[in-house]
C-alpha cells in the first residue's frame, strides 16, 4: 500500500510558475513509476506527465516544454515544475503511482493522492 500526499498548489497569475510535490509513504519508492494527472471542473481527469523508475519522462502534448516532472528517490518525492501557467491549467492536480509504467503510462494507476488545487488567474 502506498499513500501519496500532494502539496504546492495555490493561486498564481498567468505566466507564473508553481512546483507541486508528492510525498510517498513507502520504503520502496524506487520501485514505483509516478505520474501527475489533473481534472478541471466539468472535465474528465487527464494525464499530465509520468516518470519511470529509471527517470524516463513522458508528457501530454499540451504540457510539453511547459511542465517538467522529476523525482528524488532519497526523499520519496516526485515533483511537477509548472512554468508559463495559463488559465487552462487551472485544475485539481493528482499524484499517482504504480510499479510498471513503460507499457501504459497514461493509466492503470492503483494508488492516488487526494489532489491539490491549482488556480491560474488571467
Amino acid at each position: 500500500q502506498v499513500q501519496l500526499v500532494e502539496s504546492g498548489g495555490g493561486l498564481v497569475q498567468a505566466g507564473g510558475s508553481l512546483r507541486l510535490s508528492c510525498a510517498a509513504s513507502t520504503r520502496t519508492f524506487g520501485n514505483y513509476g509516478m505520474a501527475w494527472f489533473r481534472q478541471a471542473p466539468g472535465n474528465e481527469r487527464e494525464f499530465v506527465a509520468a516518470i519511470s523508475r529509471s527517470s524516463r519522462s513522458y508528457y501530454a502534448d499540451s504540457v510539453k516544454g511547459q511542465f517538467t516532472i522529476s523525482r528524488d528517490d532519497a526523499k520519496n518525492t516526485v515533483y511537477l515544475q509548472m512554468n508559463s501557467l495559463k488559465s487552462e491549467d487551472t485544475a485539481v492536480y493528482y499524484c499517482a503511482a504504480k510499479t510498471f509504467i513503460s507499457t501504459n503510462y497514461r493509466g492503470g494507476y492503483p494508488y492516488w493522492g487526494q489532489g491539490t488545487q491549482v488556480t491560474v488567474s488571467s
